[in-house]
């Protein structure tokens, strides 16, 4: 039968109406986002199915589904913070959601938010008391908190109630290497690969077992056998190059790289390989040839030119990085490692107010980007910022725990502060990730040198030196080790072995100038410094070690302002060198030499609050107390609670009619970080004093009295003026006579010898 016209215009219509009215129904438009992002998890692209998921849960908040989906995407991602925030919500939404709630349990461990774990194991021990794989998470639970020997009892468990389930032998075996049970954990990764041939990981992982022992013909018949198993899979080669390169098989470990080049050619970690063993090995100029082809070769391939930027940065090729950087940011402004790279070119070239604005954009945006915080570190300690490069080197080392420059940086902070027990952590921690590198055996050693364990030091240099005999780290600690029990002619000969295995190490030049010091050998402290020198001509450390030399030991003005000029030419950022000039400078009194060498010094490196202290004092020496008072409070503003700038500004603001309480909370702030100092206990006394206290005055000032005799410092008339002074006040006259009577011995023409003859007379009358 034939249809009229108008019939078709009104069934038309009526489709119309009908799928229009779907189209605005939620569920339907929810369900097609969450189709999509099925579809889109199912082909690998994550981002576009976290797009999908995220939509379905804007029409429907409480779909549980869609979160546990999108959780699943964040994983992929390897966005975890939002994996567990996007899990807890399943679970809250669907409390019978096992799946979801073990998934967090686990995501909660690894982000060491152990206590939220506990009650989700808790439940799911309560709920599924047979489940493999909650007694499995238990196990990684008890691990996390340090009960190794009940994650074992676990992780048997799991495989008494699952026997076929080759991930449990895995889990068991790593637990049984950290419990030191080698032959047992050796059993269970054969285990592993008995029920799951044709894997390469538990192959990897018995390899490196067997590397870590030093087996290396079996780690080799692993590596083998794992490329044999997933000869598509570039890792089994890749850890049979780094097997190689531990043995020394130098050209071995290039030609399974070159290898790997060739039978896998459209696989990027497999052709970055060889660029990356002899970055890897230092052979950087044939690092950077090869990425250089592989850039023409790959020209797509992103990660070939970020790598190619990492290199170039390491070898100083600014302008070659910068170029590269800017085509990954014309595609993409915000990718995240270049503005990273970005940021690292800004400090090389003195920017770092700039590279820490975008440090701190991008970690706005990824919290969790390790490089980003660890590089930032870097550029507030350029800032003098130590305490806050300290803090972002830490959360960057919780990030990525295997972090090496973090953790040998945060040793280095721990030296400067003289915290031995924190260099003691850290060079454990450095030999944990790099046990067979000498750094971390000779930070432990320094650290137990500077507490006096001589024997355990001992271990760790003889340690170090077993491992790289080549290497000078061994050599300098082992000197610094004859040195501090005064041996100092083993001293001698030991830091000269670390000379000669590396003319450039500062290190041990200083440490054989120190024991000819020792030796009141001072002239042959200067002769080694003039050999090294003609060694080295272009080290700048060198000629600041031989002015330190001039200075103090030699006093030979002269000589130590060449040496220190020297040094600052070949190194304009030695800002320790350019101070030692200036204070050479105005020990010669050429005081506007010394104040032209500091503005220079500021221009270098104007973040170094050296120098306006210095300028500060140079300025108090003339009584010029307007311009002591300004460079004293630019030193603070660099660094807030500089102790030395506090205390020289409370201390001219005393002389000058400041505000004393103002100058009081600056001696204060000058107190606690300089709490040994004779010199901040007199400020702060007299600064008491000054405003009446007169109890407190006396307890400050006999504290710098007995500072000075324990430091051996000069006994200083000042403090015996201010000391009798404030006995004169708090109604002690004998002890006020004492003080000033023996103040007038030392120093009759004192400035304040007038106001001490005064008020003697006072005390007789």
């Amino acid at each position: 039968m034939i249809r009229s016209k108008k019939c078709l215009i009104l069934t038309s219509a009526l489709m119309a109406a009908l799928f229009s009215s779907c189209s605005r129904d939620p569920n339907v438009r929810k369900q097609k986002h969450y189709q999509s992002g099925q579809s889109y998890f199912e082909k690998g692209k994550y981002a576009e199915a976290e797009i999908e998921f995220g939509n379905a849960l804007k029409i429907d908040p409480n779909d549980a589904e869609a979160h546990h989906r999108l959780a699943e995407s964040y994983l992929k991602l390897q966005k975890a913070d939002g994996a567990a925030e996007e899990l807890a919500r399943t679970v809250q939404l669907q409390p019978q959601n096992y799946e979801a709630r073990l998934e967090l349990a686990n995501l909660l461990i690894l982000g060491r938010r152990l206590q939220e774990a506990q009650q989700q194991v808790n439940l799911l021990l309560k709920e599924r008391p047979s489940d493999p794989a909650v007694h499995s998470t238990l196990s990684n639970l008890l691990a996390a908190q340090g009960d190794v020997h009940g994650a074992i009892e676990e992780m048997q468990k799991t495989i008494a109630l699952d026997p076929g389930r080759w991930q449990s032998y895995l889990g068991l075996a790593l637990l049984e290497i950290r419990n030191n049970q080698s032959e047992a954990a050796e059993a269970n990764f054969q285990k592993v690969i008995e029920l799951n041939p044709t894997a390469s990981e538990p192959r990897l992982l018995l390899g490196n077992y067997y590397q870590s022992r030093t087996r290396y013909s079996d780690a080799e018949q692993q590596f083998l056998k794992a490329i044999d198993v997933d000869q598509k899979n570039p890792e089994p080669r890749a850890a049979l190059a780094r097997l190689y390169l531990a043995e020394g098989k130098k050209a071995e470990a290039e030609d399974v790289a070159k290898r790997a080049k060739q039978d896998l050619p459209n696989n990027s970690a497999a052709y970055r390989m060889l660029g990356n063993l002899y970055f890897v090995n230092g052979d950087f100029d044939k690092a950077v040839a090869e990425y250089s082809a592989l850039s023409q070769q790959h020209p797509a391939d992103l990660q070939v030119k970020k790598d190619y930027i990492q290199l170039l940065l390491q070898k100083g090729q600014l302008s070659e990085a910068s170029a590269l950087d800017v085509d990954i940011l014309k595609a993409n402004p915000n990718d995240n490692d270049a503005l990273v790279y970005r940021s690292q070119m800004q400090i090389s070239a003195g920017f770092d107010s700039e590279a820490i604005t975008i440090l701190q954009t991008v970690i706005k945006n990824d919290p969790t980007n390790s490089e980003a915080h660890y590089v930032l570190g870097v550029a507030l300690e350029k800032q003098g910022d130590t305490d806050g490069a300290a803090n972002e080197w830490r959360e960057a080392l919780r990030l990525r725990p295997d972090l090496l420059d973090a953790v040998r940086d945060l040793a280095g902070v721990a030296m400067g502060r003289g915290d031995m027990d924190g260099l003691d952590q850290y060079a454990a921690q450095m030999i944990k990730l790099q046990p067979d590198s000498p750094e971390g055996y000779s930070l432990r050693a320094l650290s137990n040198i500077n507490r006096k364990r001589f024997p355990v030091a001992e271990v760790d240099v003889r340690k170090a030196i077993e491992i790289a005999p080549q290497s000078s780290f061994g050599f300098v600690q082992l000197g610094n080790l004859k040195f501090a029990q005064k041996q100092f002619e083993d001293a001698g000969r030991a830091y000269q072995a670390a000379l000669d295995r590396n003319p450039n190490s500062k290190d041990a030049l200083r440490g054989l100038m120190n024991t000819y010091v020792a030796q009141k050998r001072v002239d042959q402290a200067i002769a080694t410094a003039n050999a090294q020198i003609a060694k080295v001509p272009n080290d700048g450390a060198f000629y600041d070690l031989l002015g330190t030399v001039l200075f103090v030991n030699k006093k030979d003005l002269t000589g130590a302002e060449a040496a220190f000029a020297k040094s600052v030419e070949l190194d304009k950022k030695n800002s320790g060198a350019e101070l030692e000039l200036a204070r050479v400078q105005a020990a010669k009194g050429s005081t506007d030499q010394a104040i032209a060498t500091c503005r220079r010094g500021l221009e270098n490196n104007p973040n170094e609050p050296g120098f306006d202290i210095l300028l500060g004092d140079l300025y108090q020496s003339r009584r010029d107390w307007n311009n002591a008072i300004e460079a004293y409070q630019k030193a603070l503003t660099l660094k807030p609670e500089n102790p030395l700038a506090s205390n020289d500004l409370a201390a001219v603001m005393l002389q000058s009619g400041g505000n004393l309480d103002v100058a009081l909370s600056l001696a204060q702030t000058a107190r606690r970080g300089l709490p040994d100092s004779p010199g901040v206990a007199d400020t702060l006394g007299w600064i008491y004093y000054q405003k009446g206290a007169y109890r407190l005055a006396v307890d400050s000032l006999r504290e710098a009295m007995k500072l000075a005799q324990t430091s051996n410092s000069p006994d200083n008339p000042r403090i015996h003026y201010r000391l009798g002074m404030a006995y004169a006040k708090s109604g002690q006259p004998a002890l006020a006579r004492q003080q000033l009577e023996k103040m007038l011995k030392m120093n009759p023409d004192a400035s304040d010898a007038s106001e001490a003859k005064k008020q003697l007379a006072q005390l007789k009358s």
